[in-house]
């Protein structure tokens, strides 16, 4: 019987800890952490704000578990993306209620423009998260092979932090709430056409920015030239050189998709 209410008690105290977590990231999603106190928090919380501290130890500590909860939502949408089965399922969530992910994204925001440790971290986890996509999808065919998935991820994650961090401007241009779900929903279905099908009906634009890098690259610099007009290697992430030879133009597999090359940059 002692062992059953020690159970009860612990999943109370797990419950009550989880309730502040949650206060804790609406208040600092909304108002900063410099400006948000411990006992705002608890009051939304519904709880003392020394019941705060025995869970967390201080405002810094609760910050982190915060930190924590929302990077690991991240990571588990981008990871559940990967599957044809949870792309399905977080796209059939998000087309039935948008604001589930607003929470979320005006904490990563927040912490970004506030230019914090923890903002840092987001990006950076953005982007290796969706590094992490391209890489596999090119191994298993469902991307287009690219150069330098590393600059693709960089570039893709880009369009994500615009909209995190510039969402009223975004909203303003569409004429819709930027405060309901009207813009997620307006904009995701150009991006992921943009994805699938791409942008240009050839590779002309393409081509032009090939051979204005070839003139100016550094021999030195050109590693493991492949066929001519095609993207070259370079050791690291720093970016990639075209082969000196910049060619006619070479065919592609649908409109508007990237050249494509052997192999992979890592």
């Amino acid at each position: 019987m002692r062992s059953m209410h020690a159970a009860a008690g612990a999943d109370d105290d797990l419950t009550t800890r989880a309730r502040i977590r949650d206060a804790a990231v609406t208040r600092f999603a909304r108002d900063g952490f410099h400006r948000t106190t411990v006992r705002a928090i608890a009051g939304d919380a519904g709880v003392s704000a020394a019941l705060l501290i025995h869970h967390f130890g201080s405002k810094e500590g609760l910050r982190q578990a915060c930190d924590e909860h929302v990077l690991g939502w991240f990571v588990g949408q981008a990871r559940a993306e990967a599957t044809t089965e949870g792309l399905r399922t977080v796209l059939a969530q998000f087309q039935a209620d948008p604001d589930r992910y607003r929470l979320p994204m005006d904490y990563m925001a927040r912490a970004i423009m506030e230019g914090t440790a923890t903002g840092a971290q987001f990006v950076d986890t953005m982007i290796d998260e969706t590094e992490r996509y391209v890489v596999a999808g090119i191994a298993d065919g469902s991307v287009q092979d690219v150069a330098d998935p590393r600059a693709m991820a960089v570039y893709i994650a880009a369009g994500s932090l615009g909209l995190l961090l510039a969402p009223a401007h975004l909203a303003r241009s569409l004429g819709v709430d930027p405060d309901g779900p009207d813009l997620l929903r307006r904009i995701s279905m150009p991006a992921l056409q943009l994805y699938t099908t791409g942008f240009y009906t050839d590779d002309t634009v393409l081509r032009l920015a090939q051979e204005s890098a070839a003139a100016t690259a550094d021999p030195a610099d050109v590693t493991d030239a492949g066929p001519p007009g095609r993207p070259s290697r370079v050791d690291g992430r720093g970016g990639t050189r075209v082969s000196p030879a910049a060619a006619p133009p070479q065919g592609r597999t649908r409109p508007g998709a990237p050249a494509t090359t052997s192999g992979e940059q890592r």
